[in-house]
């Protein structure tokens, strides 16, 4: 987790109070930071990643001052109009947005710049994922030239100043010569094209995702007013990002100006400090919590962690990048009604840990599976649609997608079955027979899920070699429910995966706990598997329950 470092002087000054350092010790300890020590004018705080809006000595002070009950509420920001425009060009597609702004009326001095420099470094390794997800600049605004163009370039036909450098090099050279570039060089692999923020005169002033421009980059004691910028592959990523370092320079005393963004396809102002609004569930806090809080207590605790409240809602502060869920809100009232003012109780039943029944059964399984001289693998939740759907034959299927998610493994798998053909295909090297079984969770959209997505345990079996066929796959089917004191019947039914007459649905009674059935010749051939396979799912949890009626 990162630490910051903050002046002790100048942090009493943004709360507002001076308090006797064994109360201010306690009370940062207390506001959910870990403190690590106060030594001379210097106090050394562990920030959550939860809170990337307190990396800085401004957004800690703002806690801290909501949090002791100087300042609580809202913070109120009064963002002003630029009549200024930044232009998105439809060529970064490598890193395609950006959100904007101006802050004029700005005092820097050496120990202020230290401060922007920490929360820029801070910012970008937490929040920004280490610049894979998002990067911050902040210009001298005195020396560039509206409108900003935001545009993708071969790094070979540029020429600039890298922030450091005496003289100009090609942007191609940056990744060799400049820290930065060497540092951050795997972000961009794959790339033809950088990003690059460019004035109206041509004025380069930045190499995304490196550097700024020695010309146009540095900030020093003389800068009363300057430009920021947030870029990144997540529009909410990076307007928060921007939200965080125009309230921390509002908190210096300066004024925010907003900018247009123009994109090809729509016109954005940024910032927009408009608070969010989430309803506020009482029953669900207190039923959490162990507590009776009326919804008045409510609102003062909220309060006090910087939130405004009306109307049964929230009114969550656009720097706020943590609150998506209503245990969010439970934790910041926890925390404003302090975790020592929680009574302990001594449970009324005296209970011995144990191993959850569940997970018993499992055990058991694994056993007979073991003993049938079956591996177990255990594969990652996520794949790609293609592995999920296409290549199984089950091209109208529905998975759930991840969203905003980064790589191309960005669907929660809905079957065990394609993770057991993946672990074949790349396993051709090694001898038949392979046979392979896993207990793992499935995902499914669900309406009625708290989350919208269902979760089931499941058992899937893979047999693999010249003469696995459905009688075989029976067998195994048959054994595995004989060991549970269970009898199975098979009826035929039709699945796209599987070769018709030879394919049939697990029942149990009257449940339907699976299927087995020989793979189909096309999904084998959408795999590179050369050999006949046979495969069975079945939900464990429902064979767990029938056995527990």
């Amino acid at each position: 987790m990162p630490t910051i470092t903050l002046n002790k002087n100048e942090f009493e000054k943004l709360v507002g109070k001076e308090l006797p350092l064994e109360e201010l010790k306690d009370r940062i300890s207390m506001l959910g930071t870990d403190l690590e020590k106060i030594e001379n004018n210097e106090i050394h705080v562990e920030i959550f990643p939860n809170r990337p809006d307190m990396l800085s000595e401004q957004g800690f002070a703002r806690a801290f001052s909501s949090f002791i009950g100087v300042k609580t509420g809202l913070r109120q920001y009064e963002v002003k109009k630029s009549g200024l425009k930044v232009i998105v060009d439809s060529s970064v597609t490598m890193r395609p947005y950006t959100a904007c702004a101006i802050v004029k009326n700005l005092q820097f001095t050496d120990e202020r710049i230290k401060e922007i420099m920490q929360a820029q470094e801070k910012l970008a390794t937490t929040h920004g994922r280490n610049r894979k997800k998002s990067a911050y600049g902040i210009y001298p605004l005195k020396s560039i030239n509206f409108p900003v163009k935001y545009t993708a370039k071969d790094p070979a036909k540029v020429m600039f100043q890298p922030l450091g450098f005496t003289y100009k090099i090609k942007a191609s050279e940056v990744e060799e010569l400049h820290p930065a570039g060497r540092k951050y060089k795997p972000l961009t692999e794959g790339w033809k094209e950088y990003p690059f923020f460019i004035d109206s005169k041509e004025n380069v002033m930045c190499m995304l995702p490196y550097t700024n421009s020695h010309d146009t980059g540095k900030v020093s004691a003389d800068t009363t007013e300057v430009f920021i910028e947030c870029t990144g592959t997540d529009l909410i990523n990076v307007q928060t990002a921007l939200h965080m370092f125009v309230t921390l320079f509002a908190d210096m005393g300066g004024e925010i100006y907003s900018l247009e963004v123009q994109y090809p396809d729509k016109t954005i102002t940024t910032p927009d400090l408009t608070p969010r609004r989430k309803k506020i569930d009482l029953s669900y806090v207190n039923k959490r919590l162990g507590l009776q809080l009326t919804e008045k207590e409510v609102q003062q605790l909220l309060e006090r962690m910087g939130f405004g409240y009306g109307a049964g809602e929230a009114l969550i502060p656009a720097y706020r990048a943590d609150i998506l869920h209503q245990v969010d809100f439970v934790e910041d009232i926890a925390i404003a009604y302090g975790y020592e003012n929680f009574k302990e109780e001594i449970p009324n039943v005296a209970t011995i840990g144990e191993e959850a029944a569940l997970e018993t059964f499992l055990t058991k399984i694994r056993d007979i599976f073991v003993g049938l001289s079956f591996l177990e693998v255990k594969n990652y939740h996520l794949m790609t649609v293609e592995d999920l759907n296409i290549k199984m034959n089950l091209q109208m299927d529905t998975v759930v997608p991840l969203r905003n998610a980064l790589g191309e493994h960005n669907h929660l798998r809905n079957s065990l079955v394609p993770s057991l053909l993946k672990n074949l295909s790349e396993n051709q090297h090694h001898e038949y027979p392979q046979s392979l079984f896993e207990i793992g969770r499935v995902f499914t959209s669900h309406k009625d899920a708290e989350t919208g997505v269902e979760e089931k345990e499941k058992l899937a079996l893979v047999l693999a070699h010249e003469k696995s066929d459905f009688t075989e796959a029976k067998q195994t089917v048959d054994v595995l429910f004989k060991a549970l004191g269970m009898k199975v019947n098979v009826k035929e039914i039709d699945h796209r995966s599987c070769i018709p007459g030879r394919v049939g649905e697990i029942v149990v009674g009257e449940e339907v706990l699976g299927f087995l059935g020989e793979v189909h010749p096309q999904v084998l051939n959408n795999w590179n598997v050369e050999v006949p396979v046979v495969i069975a799912e079945i939900e464990v949890e429902k064979v767990f329950a029938l056995l527990r009626t």
